[in-house]
């Protein structure tokens, strides 16, 4: 039986319809029991000056939104952006098994009020800054160091596409479950959080590339990208739209300053580091940004997160490409039209060994399936997306002591660096010259299975001095 203030609030019509005037709407709906719910604000000066909703729904779900139109309208967007479930729980006091209609109703009012700070602006405020949620232990740390320093903190999460097959999308970062999960942490830091919807942006500027890079034979490195030219500089964009100043982020990396410059730098931790991912962040971006766990270890953040009783303590990692879900990467680009064209594998005299059912399925430096037989280990020599061939050979013929990066930049006066050739991979000493609109790089030491399509990250010292993509 539905509580008496669960009734009363489904019985109301007060604040059922839509607004006087055309307003933000957030929409929100449960495949599961087919409720749907429709949160319509009309703002003001940054004030919530009316709230209303509509829907098909049960009763729960139909309290919970009559509730958060309540609960929302007289107050500031961004003190709106503070209520969540347990604000609905304390005062409905529902029967179990109905959390998920609240989180309904609260999803559709937060829709509403993304729309709303997306779209207008606030005045700059001292003090403010964003702190980028991702549902995880690294960035609800962020957050609470960001409270501990006296700052005025507003949680963002951004919502990307993710491949509605994948096996497990509830494991990404940025999945639906992530944004509850982040807007849970904020809350209990009575924080405001704001989940911006990107998810068309991120598929047309991370996956579409991602996908056609493998097309073309390449091995692109789509977390570069995400990071480099969309993620971080969303979440700048929107802090200048909330009058907000830094934006503070979960990563194990830091900043220095050389020659007039701010530059990326790698994190404490060298298990974690994540200076490669973050290598292309323009300057004007990375200027905004805070690294609060950049000087610590992964374990002294699982332990800070414990001592603070944080339910993200013990959440487990994110798997490296998001949107993939939890699946294969080989098995996404085929659904989706990356795979490579199919082909011989071949010796590097062009004796045919065997067949491949595409080239997505190959990278530079590539032991295990190949899929044909030999007397000595082979290893994938290179891609020929012109002829669809795979050639391969013995690991001494991956070695190359000439790399080409472009597109690629050099952000302080440099001759000698280290190079980091692969995410995982150990740096190496090189020269480093300009040349062509790209680097060429000379390494002192051959390095094996160089890829076209990463990224090449360069080092001086503990300093990114530069990146771009290897192209040869």
């Amino acid at each position: 039986m539905p509580s008496q203030a669960v009734i009363r609030h489904a019985l109301s019509a007060q604040r059922a319809g839509s607004c006087d005037a055309a307003g933000w709407v957030g929409v929100a709906g449960s495949d599961s029991c087919g409720d749907r719910l429709q949160v319509e604000l009309a703002v003001r000066d940054g004030w919530v000056a009316q709230a209303r909703y509509r829907g098909h729904a049960c009763v729960h779900a139909t309290a919970a939104a009559a509730l958060v139109c309540e609960l929302a309208e007289g107050r500031q967007v961004l003190d709106a952006a503070c209520i969540g479930e347990s604000d609905l729980e304390q005062a409905l006091e529902p029967e179990p098994g109905h959390q998920e209609c609240l989180a309904l109703a609260v999803d559709a009012l937060h829709v509403a009020l993304a729309s709303a700070l997306v779209n207008g602006s606030l005045p700059p405020v001292a003090g403010r800054a964003v702190v980028a949620m991702s549902g995880g232990v690294d960035s609800a740390v962020a957050l609470l160091k960001s409270v501990e320093q006296g700052l005025d903190p507003v949680g963002v999460t951004l919502r990307l596409w993710i491949d509605p097959a994948a096996p497990d999308a509830g494991r990404a970062c940025c999945s639906a479950d992530s944004v509850r999960a982040a807007r849970s942490a904020c809350h209990a830091l009575g924080v405001p959080h704001v989940s911006l919807d990107l998810r068309e942006a991120f598929r047309l500027a991370v996956v579409e590339p991602f996908v056609a890079g493998y097309a073309e034979g390449a091995t692109p490195n789509p977390c570069i990208r995400c990071n480099g030219g969309f993620r971080l500089s969303e979440l700048v964009g929107f802090a200048d739209r909330i009058g907000a100043g830094p934006v503070l982020t979960g990563h194990y990396a830091r900043r220095v300053e050389r020659d007039g410059h701010i530059l990326l730098a790698t994190g404490h931790d060298p298990v974690k580091d994540q200076s490669y991912m973050l290598s292309q962040v323009p300057e004007v971006v990375l200027r905004r940004l805070q690294f609060p766990l950049g000087e610590q270890y992964k374990t002294t953040t699982r332990a800070q997160a414990r001592a603070a009783d944080l339910e993200a303590a013990g959440r487990r990692e994110s798997q490296e490409i998001c949107f993939v879900g939890g699946g294969d990467h080989r098995a996404f680009l085929e659904a989706h039209g990356g795979a490579g064209a199919r082909g011989e594998v071949v010796d590097e005299d062009g004796a045919m060994l065997g067949r491949h059912e595409g080239l997505h399925r190959f990278t530079p430096g590539q032991r295990r399936g190949i899929g044909v037989a030999s007397s000595s280990p082979l290893f994938v020599l290179r891609n020929e997306p012109a002829s669809g061939r795979v050639v391969v050979g013995p690991r001494e013929r991956l070695a190359t002591t000439t790399v080409r990066v472009e597109p690629a930049e050099l952000r302080v006066e440099v001759n000698r660096v280290q190079a980091k050739l692969r995410y995982r991979s150990p740096a190496v000493w090189a020269s480093v010259r300009e040349e062509g609109g790209g680097l060429v790089l000379e390494l002192d030491e051959p390095a094996y299975g160089v890829a076209p399509g990463q990224a090449a990250v360069l080092y001086d010292g503990d300093a990114v001095v530069g990146s771009g993509v290897i192209s040869r």
